[in-house]
């Protein structure tokens, strides 16, 4: 009797090891799926967003192959390969460079690098940008409060920076402020 006794506990001991296992399993699987839903719905938000955002250059149609180039309005995006996987650049010789364009100094001032601002402090620039922005002999708060609109653009093609960045991140009025603050 006292061995029918051992060998129960053996199975009943089993038994609860085997329900643990499920448990433990059903509860993970359970656990991702509402981690994996909250993500997709989060990026559907962000798509959402992103699409219903009043910005004009972010609207924009691509072209199908049904539809002619004259038939479509809008803007329209070429993607043109400029690097390959490795991070090798990629020449094609259909692609022409156009030239760089130059930087009007008369209208917002020149300076140098031992009056250098803090650029960093303006929201949407980071050390990469303000490497950028110093490469291109902007370096303080009080040339960057005088950009016209063509300096901006100019600014926003020689640091290859994404088009409209800085007016929706109102850099100018942020360096009017940080200028009157030094």
């Amino acid at each position: 009797m006292l061995d029918f006794l051992n060998e129960a506990n053996w199975w009943c001991l089993l038994l609860l090891l085997i329900l643990v296992f499920l448990l433990g399993w059903f509860l993970s699987k359970w656990t991702l799926k509402n981690k994996y839903k909250s993500e997709l719905e989060e990026c559907n938000r962000e798509n959402t967003r992103l699409r219903n955002t009043g910005n004009a250059k972010a609207k924009t149609i691509f072209s199908s192959p049904s539809v002619s180039d004259d038939q479509q309005p809008g803007n329209k995006i070429k993607a043109i390969k400029t690097r390959d996987h490795g991070g090798i650049a990629v020449t094609n010789n259909d692609i022409t460079e156009k030239e760089a364009p130059t930087l009007n100094f008369d209208s917002f001032g020149k300076a140098d690098a031992s009056q250098k601002d803090d650029l960093k402090l303006i929201s949407g620039v980071g050390p990469f940008i303000e490497e950028k922005l110093n490469g291109i002999g902007i370096f303080t708060f009080d040339q960057i409060s005088r950009f016209t609109k063509e300096d901006i653009d100019t600014v926003t093609e020689l640091i290859k920076f994404f088009p409209g960045r800085i007016e929706r991140d109102q850099w100018t009025k942020q360096a009017n402020k940080l200028k009157d603050q030094k």
